[in-house]
């Protein structure tokens, strides 16, 4: 079968998001993958601009298959505070303002070229009901979530900005020469010169 450019894309896009579905619940059958493929909307944004914005409410569940994006919140000062990265294999999604419908407090930037495999609240409703299957892989991408929003509170409880530093170097390294400084000292919570004297005492160990 020949496919187009945009057909290749697609097809290389759904076959990436299918894997993942099925490397986190290897019980969903290719019968099932299937009808998922069919709900799929694609989403090919440019860098800069916006998945979701505040005070928006999500329609669209976000995986992203090809990119990098940044969630983020404005505080009372007026400063961008960033809460999250997620590349290729991650759902760039507010899940409160997703599942229950309301406006999100963030919003979710593209920091590159971004493609999205896109899934409605009322399809996801849909393929929930359709299968066991779905709402196990609904359940097990949700666990995950909390998981991470845990791991991210606990980071600034009980670690030093270092602490947080070296996690993010040793957890996500992959993603330290995608991401701006300035993100990056938001997202760790310090000073870019506070960021400049953690990096060179590193260097110095």
């Amino acid at each position: 079968m020949a496919f187009s450019t945009d057909e290749k894309i697609i097809y290389s896009e759904t076959k990436f998001f299918l894997e993942s579905v099925k490397e986190v619940c290897p019980s969903i059958t290719e019968s099932e993958l299937s009808q998922y493929a069919l709900r799929l909307k694609f989403i090919e944004l440019k860098k800069k601009e916006l998945f979701l914005k505040s005070g928006e409410t999500q329609k669209l569940l976000g995986f992203v298959t090809k990119g990098l994006v940044r969630s983020f919140y404005i505080d009372k000062d007026g400063n961008e505070r960033t809460v999250g990265f997620y590349p290729e294999g991650d759902y760039a999604t507010h899940y409160p303002s997703f599942i229950i419908q309301k406006p999100s407090k963030y919003s979710i930037q593209c920091l590159e070229p971004t493609t999205f495999a896109c899934l409605s609240f009322d399809d996801l409703q849909w393929l929930y009901k359709q299968s066991q299957n779905f709402e196990k892989y609904g359940r097990l991408i949700a666990e995950e979530v909390l998981r991470q929003q845990q791991a991210r509170i606990e980071s600034f409880v009980f670690q030093i900005a270092e602490e947080r530093y070296l996690d993010f170097i040793q957890h996500r390294s992959a993603l330290f020469n995608r991401i701006s400084l300035s993100h990056l000292c938001s997202y760790l919570g310090i000073e870019r010169q506070s960021l400049t004297r953690i990096r060179q005492k590193v260097a110095q160990k």
